[in-house]
């Protein structure tokens, strides 16, 4: 059996360690805009969004590799965030995380029976996803997407209403996709995402709140699964670098009880 080619991109924005692992390509995000180069491969050869990435965030390396890269499988995590190669989340307190970043032994072995890996589902509890985007963001982006899905893809809409009325998602944009599903994605997801940028207003938004597509993007990775009904395995994901979990759930709490959007990333 031949090897398999896994490329995933991780998308990076800062210079940051990165896994030895030959599978994994990092990916300067928004390289056309960029103040400074950090060394990465850039997300601005070819046919690529790059200068759209203050509001497409990773999804600019999720396209970039749609139209330039060639693998059997293609993925992306992030700099600070990866899929792991245990079958459990680690403890908070666990120390050396970088040994527990996926490698391509274990991902070969994964899909040999799979044709899609994803992180394992956020779950909000307290919340439905539409509510915590409402708490958090303005929740008229989710209006938007819906109305242009009923537009282009009316198929998908009743799965995508379905979806935001759940307490849990699989986030991040993060995932491992056979290469012929990579690309029905990506053929479904941007057009998409090319009506809803035509239809909100940025003029006015920080640099924050101008980050929109990305999130929206995350919701729309459950329809698109979902509906297509394809069979994925989950996987735990691991953060590199420290984590302020008081912070996020304070803000988290805020957004829920006092209504204080979010401001910033965690």
């Amino acid at each position: 059996m031949s090897k398999k080619n896994i490329k995933i991109i991780v998308a990076a924005h800062k210079k940051y360690w990165m896994p030895s692992d030959e599978m994994y390509l990092p990916i300067h995000v928004g390289h056309a805009i960029a103040k400074e180069d950090i060394g990465y491969q850039g997300d601005d050869t070819g046919e690529n969004i790059s200068e759209k990435n203050a509001n497409y965030c990773e999804l600019t390396g999720i396209y970039w590799a749609w139209k330039n890269l060639d693998a059997d499988y293609i993925g992306l995590v992030h700099y600070r965030r990866y899929l792991s190669n245990r079958n459990r989340s680690l403890p908070v307190w666990f120390k050396d995380k970088k040994e527990s970043v996926l490698t391509w032994k274990k991902a070969d072995h994964i899909l040999e029976h799979y044709d899609v890996i994803v992180p394992k589902k956020r779950n909000y509890y307290i919340e439905t996803l539409y509510k915590h985007y409402e708490h958090t963001h303005d929740h008229r982006h989710l209006d938007i997407t819906e109305e242009i899905i009923q537009t282009l893809y009316p198929a998908y809409a009743e799965t995508f209403t379905r979806m935001l009325q759940r307490k849990s998602g699989h986030m991040f944009n993060m995932f491992i996709m056979k290469k012929e599903l990579y690309h029905a994605y990506c053929e479904w997801l941007f057009p998409v995402l090319q009506q809803v940028e035509k239809k909100i207003d940025t003029s006015k938004m920080t640099p924050y709140e101008a980050r929109f597509m990305g999130r929206i993007s995350e919701l729309l990775l459950d329809v698109w699964l979902e509906h297509n009904h394809i069979v994925y395995k989950e996987l735990p994901w691991v953060q590199i670098g420290k984590e302020n979990w008081p912070k996020k759930i304070r803000y988290f709490l805020a957004a829920k009880f006092k209504n204080r959007k979010y401001g910033q990333s965690f």
